[in-house]
């Protein structure tokens, strides 16, 4: 199964081609049934209330996507005025009135209606007949006519908002014939409060539907919804928890005599998963009971590997198969975290291939109940041509979709089809289903091909085998592999994946080897100075290609030496073990960017002129670069400081904090090996009077420096203390008080994550790190009450340990600071926790302010302020930060259009992030630095960087006392 998890996708599939195809007269078999089928379907389009919803709105339409983003947030936004600000925001531009009574749903014609009203309002002209006929009854009008059309959504989407409610309606006639699995939520639990709330509703629904055995309902049951930190560095923490609290569900079911299923989770924690549903599965007082079931994600590589270990279990297990739940934030996570390949497939086609091999696997199982959920007349066609005249398995549709498809099958040619419907409030659960909708609706999913009434049905009823055999298994051309991710510009750094057992055993034992060698301290400054300059004119004129070659060579040596650096790292710097995977990362990703920004941007230019002259324009290197790096990124912007100045011709002495050598030693090793000269890079190694030295020596020809605000005033005053020094370039970057600021339309769970990774990542000792949290009053209470409960579930601990996510403090003089600090604001702190008695742990811990005002300084820790800000007062908020004078980092949670366009334009900040976590700026994708208080300027990773480094040279030749300009003497051209 191993083997599988990112192997190449041809190689994977390959078995699969020959296990899913149909000979030649089964395939004929096949087509015609599933032309049966669509028939039905097709028929069926009139019913079935997301069918109808999904042909009338389609998600490649303004009105589809405009719809179901309104959907995602109105129903938890409490206050009118932003909830008419996200109206106007989805409802304005779309044309509504062009769906008015297409529908042969009435419940969608309704909502259709209710969009109508609001669009009228919010975006007609002033002469608008509508508009004029209903202003006199307000606003207040069109929230109700929007929140009506948003019920009515839920209706859509969501089977009952209790379990009795659910269990009702799953008596109404339509659903004759059909049985439930009810899955009762749809968030993962963020706090533990949370998953004992969740574990609760599922006893509760157990007890439900347990009252009724003989409907043959069933309950599903989300592992990551009963513990709030369901990740492999926490599984000796939550595998034991999650299989005691699955134990108790399982029991309580088989006591009931009903089915409970575990639904599929992210193929990171699918080892976690077999290792929970085997334990439960090999208890002893569940023997004898055959409901316990599991569902497998066809979109997965290892999907085959799991039938076979399922089969493999003392016991019947129910199998659920599906497609795939979690697509889009899959290959982002690979990609983002620089993987080997990807875990699951890239073509739609390739997962349909799977799951057809995947179904004849389970149905020649000797110990597998299978259920089959698809809405793919192909897949059922096909699965009923290979299961012949056997009824022993079930299929599967969601609720609300499907209709036609499954009805004839099941009255009149007696196939069980259980129907999976989520339960719960429509204010949480329609939004969950709704971004599940977004993230997976792809337009090349059977049910969207269904509604477009320009595919034919050969176009719907494809083979897929065919389509995959057709480009022998290939990944999709659009979905490059993480490492060519910025291809053709430069190669992605690669990571270390952690959610693989094997490898987190070993990189723990990598980062824990004794590693730190002690570094001399620099006595003479001034001979290192002397050293570069005497080398300067030779690395200038070293060829620009040569440079940038060398830069490329040290990124791979950096990656080569991996684990050494990150195990300095760890026992030097304190970083936890994927803030230290990310810092060789960067580092290495610094030194590829700038070798193809200086390939790319540094060569001469021509420049326009009259005839008769050349113009060139050229760069070169200014000299010595002092570089002073932080202890905070002591191997990242250590070394994009330093590579950045070697590249563009320039000679570097490269001052590290001094709670950091070691690794910067380490770094400079490499550069040598690398192939820059010794004489070209020095080190110079000491405290304050060091760094003084160096930048005060006249021969240095620019500054490049990170750390604090202070020190960096005091570096541009020593550059221009005296009168006889050239002027030299300063780069400065530097922190800040970064804000982030959450309305009311913003997804708490999200936002609570983002803050929590935001502040308290690295310590909260990043430039970049959250220190000012700013909520909207009207959920205030709601957020923070669910942020403190998700600070309860931090580890603070030894950086080595992989669970650990606050380490200590860099050292005494800091850990001294934020403690007396901590100390004098203890009436205002809501929530801090216990740390390790032994060690420089500061303990992460939110204040509450009264006002934005109030924090007037940078604290550099895992500190965090909240306060509030009133609905309508975004602009005035984003100018009370701005008057901070800082402006490195701010943050903006929110799903209205417009609020982002007012960040975009009125933040003053070199770097803000919507709708995400505010720290880990990506080279070259979001190029890192601030402004006023918090730096100079150019941006790290960015493509201005490199200009500042250099030296710009114009040369202009009159060529005509040479002979003038040749082209023009031609007897072709009309000369003479």
């Amino acid at each position: 199964m191993k083997s599988l998890y990112r192997a190449p996708e041809p190689d994977v599939l390959k078995p699969l081609l020959d296990r899913a195809a149909a000979t030649p007269e089964a395939r004929e078999r096949i087509m015609g049934h599933a032309s049966g089928l669509l028939a039905d379907l097709r028929a069926a389009q009139n019913r079935g209330w997301v069918n109808q919803f999904l042909q009338e709105y389609r998600l490649n339409s303004s009105e589809g996507v405009a719809l179901l983003s309104l959907a995602e947030a109105f129903l938890r936004v409490p206050d009118p005025e932003t909830a008419d600000l996200l109206i106007a925001d989805k409802l304005g531009e779309a044309d509504w009135r062009a769906h008015t009574g297409r529908s042969a749903s009435k419940l969608v014609n309704s909502a259709t209606w209710g969009l109508v009203v609001g669009r009228a309002l919010v975006g007609e002209g002033e002469a608008g007949p509508l508009k004029r006929l209903l202003s006199r009854a307000g606003e207040p009008f069109v929230r109700q006519a929007v929140g009506a059309a948003m019920r009515m959504m839920g209706e859509i989407f969501v089977m009952g908002r209790t379990i009795e409610e659910a269990m009702r309606r799953m008596k109404k006639p339509e659903n004759k014939g059909f049985t439930a699995s009810f899955d009762m939520l749809g968030e993962a639990a963020r706090t533990h409060e949370d998953a004992e709330r969740y574990f609760q509703a599922y006893v509760k629904a157990i007890d439900a539907v347990g009252s009724d055995p003989a409907a043959g309902h069933s309950i599903s049951v989300k592992l990551s919804a009963l513990h709030p930190r369901y990740e492999l560095p926490r599984a000796y923490e939550c595998v034991p928890a999650l299989t005691d609290m699955l134990a108790q569900l399982a029991r309580q079911a088989a006591d009931k005599g009903i089915a409970l299923t575990v639904d599929a989770e992210e193929s990171e924690r699918l080892e976690m998963s077999l290792d929970i549903i085997g334990g439960v599965a090999a208890l002893p007082a569940l023997k004898g009971w055959e409901g316990f079931g599991m569902a497998v994600q066809a979109y997965g590589k290892r999907a085959r590997a799991v039938i076979a270990w399922a089969n493999g279990l003392d016991r019947i297990m129910n199998v659920r198969l599906v497609k795939g739940a979690y697509w889009d934030s899959e290959i982002k996570r690979t990609q983002v975290e620089g993987l080997g390949d990807y875990p699951l497939f890239t073509r739609k086609a390739a997962t349909d291939v799977s799951y057809l091999a995947v179904a004849k696997d389970m149905l020649a199982a000797e110990n597998i109940r299978p259920a089959f959920a698809s809405h793919n007349a192909l897949t059922v066609a096909t699965i009923l041509e290979w299961a012949g005249n056997s009824h022993d398995f079930e299929f599967q549709r969601l609720h609300g979709m499907g209709d036609g498809l499954y009805e004839r099958l099941v009255r009149e040619h007696g196939h069980k089809c259980r129907i999976y419907a989520p339960v719960g409030g429509h204010r949480d659960l329609l939004a969950y289903l709704v971004r599940r909708l977004l993230e997976n609706g792809a337009n090349s999913s059977f049910v969207h091909q269904l509604a477009d009434a320009r595919l034919t049905e050969a176009d719907i009823l494809a083979d897929p085998v065919a389509k995959i055999a057709a480009v022998g298994g290939a990944r999709h051309p659009s979905i490059p592999l993480p490492i060519d991710l910025f291809a053709p510009g430069h190669r992605n750094s690669t990571g270390i994946d952690l959610s693989d057992v094997a490898t987190l055993d070993a990189t723990v034992k990598a980062v824990n080897a004794p590693a730190v060698k002690p570094a001399a301290a620099t006595a003479d400054v001034a001979s290192l100075v002397a050293r570069a300059h005497a080398a300067f004119p030779a690395w200038n004129a070293t060829p620009l290609d040569t440079r940038a070659s060398v830069l490329e060579k040290l990124a791979d040596l950096l990656e080569q030496d991996r684990e050494r650096l990150m195990a300095i790292l760890v026992q030097e710097a304190f970083k936890t073990i994927p803030d230290a995977i990310g810092e060789v990362r960067e580092a290495a990703d610094f030194c590829r960017y700038y070798a193809q920004q200086a390939r790319a941007r540094l060569g001469s230019v021509e420049l326009p002129g009259p005839t008769g002259e050349r113009n060139t324009l050229h760069l070169e290197g200014r000299g010595v670069w002092a570089t002073v790096a932080p202890w905070n990124f002591p191997l990242a912007i250590f070394l994009g400081q330093t590579v950045a100045a070697l590249v563009t011709g320039n000679t570097v002495v490269a001052k590290p904090a001094p709670q950091t050598p070691a690794i910067a030693q380490a770094a400079v090793e490499l550069a040598y090996r690398a192939g820059v000269p010794r004489d070209a890079l020095l080190l110079a190694v000491g405290g304050p009077d060091v760094g003084q030295t160096l930048t005060e020596d006249h021969r240095i020809a620019g500054v490049a420096f990170t750390g604090s605000t202070a020190t960096a005033k005091r570096i541009a005053r020593t550059l221009v203390a005296d009168d006889d020094r050239p002027i030299v370039p300063l780069i400065a970057e530097t922190g800040g008080i970064n804000a982030m600021i959450v309305d009311s339309t913003a997804l708490p769970e999200q936002v609570v994550a983002d803050v929590i990774t935001s502040s308290f990542r690295s310590a909260g000792q990043r430039c970049s790190a959250l220190r000012l949290l700013l909520v909207q009053a009207d959920v205030a209470d709601n957020v923070i009450e669910m942020l403190k409960g998700a600070m309860e579930t931090l580890v603070l601990g030894a950086t080595g340990n992989p669970a650990t996510d606050v380490g200590p403090v860099i050292d005494q003089a800091a850990y001294d600071k934020l403690m007396a600090y901590r100390a004098s604001m203890v009436t205002q702190t809501i929530k801090t926790l216990d740390a390790p008695a032994d060690g420089l742990f500061v303990p992460p811990t939110l204040i509450r302010l009264d006002r934005v005002e109030d924090l007037t300084q940078e604290w550099f820790g895992p500190i965090l302020h909240v306060a509030t800000w009133e609905a309508g007062t975004l602009s005035e908020t984003i100018a009370k930060v701005n008057a901070k004078g800082y402006g490195l980092t701010m943050g903006l949670h929110s799903r209205i259009a417009r609020a982002s366009e007012v960040a975009e334009s009125e933040a003053a900040v070199g770097n803000l992030y919507i709708n995400r976590s505010m720290i880990g700026a990506v080279v070259g994708s979001q190029p890192f630095g601030g402004e006023g208080l918090s730096g100079t300027g150019p941006k790290a990773g960015g493509p201005h960087y490199l200009y500042r480094f250099c030296a710009e040279r114009a040369v202009s030749v009159d060529t005509t006392s040479a002979g003038g300009n040749a082209t023009l003497l031609s007897l072709d051209e009309g000369g003479i």
